[in-house]
């Protein structure tokens, strides 16, 4: 149904920026592949079972890469014992001291995350792109507007996008010269206009694959809702290869957010895309309620399937008529039921959910595997 969908609407088609391919552990980023997922630990990396337990929840809800912070030598050193129990790639997050990246890649970490600004002499950058090459890891440029380098803020006064692309144009200079192109850049910023700004022009000026997010963006909604905006715009354009929601939550809200932003843009097609209506007082159930239950019951559902969850018949069959299952308030206290977007049955209030979910899971064990 989705292939024809996007067949007679040609409008939604998104042209991708043509990047070149890299692969951070089995994960392919750039090129031809999906924009790829990823979030990042917020354990203390010394305990060791607490992280590698928030990587495989994260790993369960799609996330295809984990980064995890290496602030110091104990921490590098937990690394290797989490790293062989963790189901996706992992990323070392590295700032301040180069030896911490020399230790994550020699612990097993498929990608290095190094800032620029706070990394320290090029020589040290060099010590880190022997270990990358040693260890088979890729490298990826971490260029943030709040940790620019001094003589870019001393020329540039604040953080422009003229100066973040600067920055990057720099360290993939020192990469390419040390015969190392196994990388991504970022260039993150907290402000969606400053970030927006700089990843087109980054974008414009090399063909690498872009990590992208908006840094900092804050709490479940607020940064939600600037990450849509500034995400969704570099998406609807083409930009980024890989991407994470930032946010002052939970690492499976960011893996969830994210994911909610790609299938939005039709990006990638993972898991229950819910269309619900706000409900209203023609309602003939609680629309709220039962939505809010079925998303948390249909979680672990991985097959890209389309619902509709209306109150009434406003704009329910019209919608239903678009969708796998679909569930259209009636009157009374029996809904009725369309399957493929034809009328198929009706159910009752007090049945509703446990009917919903049952038929989700139905539909989810026909889909190949």
């Amino acid at each position: 149904m989705q292939e024809q969908l996007n067949e007679i609407r040609p409008y939604r088609a998104i042209h991708r920026r043509k990047s070149r391919q890299i692969f951070v552990g089995n994960i392919a980023i750039g090129g031809d592949a999906p924009v790829s997922v990823q979030s990042m630990t917020n354990t203390r990396t010394t305990d060791i079972q607490g992280t590698i337990r928030q990587v495989n929840e994260c790993a369960e809800l799609g996330a295809e890469l984990m980064r995890i912070s290496i602030p110091d030598q104990e921490s590098s050193a937990a690394l290797k014992q989490i790293i062989p129990h963790c189901p996706v790639p992992i990323i070392a997050d590295i700032h301040f001291h180069y030896r911490r990246a020399i230790e994550a890649a020699q612990a097993g970490a498929k990608c290095l995350r190094v800032n620029p600004g706070n990394i320290g002499s090029d020589e040290k950058i060099r010590e880190v792109i022997k270990a990358a090459k040693d260890y088979g890891c890729a490298i990826r440029i971490g260029v943030n507007a709040g940790s620019l380098e001094t003589d870019l803020l001393q020329k540039y006064k604040t953080p422009t996008p003229e100066a973040l692309v600067e920055s990057a144009q720099r360290h993939i200079k020192i990469l390419e010269d040390n015969d190392f192109f196994n990388l991504k850049i970022s260039v993150k910023a907290s402000d969606i206009f400053l970030a927006v700004a700089s990843y087109r022009a980054l974008a414009a000026a090399c063909d690498y694959p872009l990590h992208i997010g908006i840094t900092e963006a804050g709490g479940l909604t607020a940064g939600t809702v600037k990450s849509a905006i500034g995400l969704g715009t570099l998406l609807w354009e083409g930009i980024g290869d890989t991407m994470r929601v930032s946010l002052s939550a939970d690492p499976k809200e960011e893996v969830k957010v994210a994911y909610q932003i790609l299938k939005s843009l039709g990006l990638r097609h993972r898991g229950v895309n819910l269309i619900s209506c706000p409900s209203c007082a023609r309602q003939a159930f609680d629309v709220i309620k039962t939505v809010e239950e079925v998303e948390k019951r249909v979680e672990h559902i991985k097959t890209p399937l389309t619902i509709s969850i209306l109150g009434c018949v406003v704009n329910g069959l019209g919608e239903a008529a678009h969708t796998q299952i679909g569930i259209t308030g009636g009157g009374g206290e029996r809904h009725n039921v369309y399957m493929n977007g034809r009328p198929d049955h009706k159910v009752s209030s007090n049945d509703l959910v446990d009917h919903i979910v049952k038929l989700i899971e139905e539909e989810a064990a026909k889909a190949p595997k």
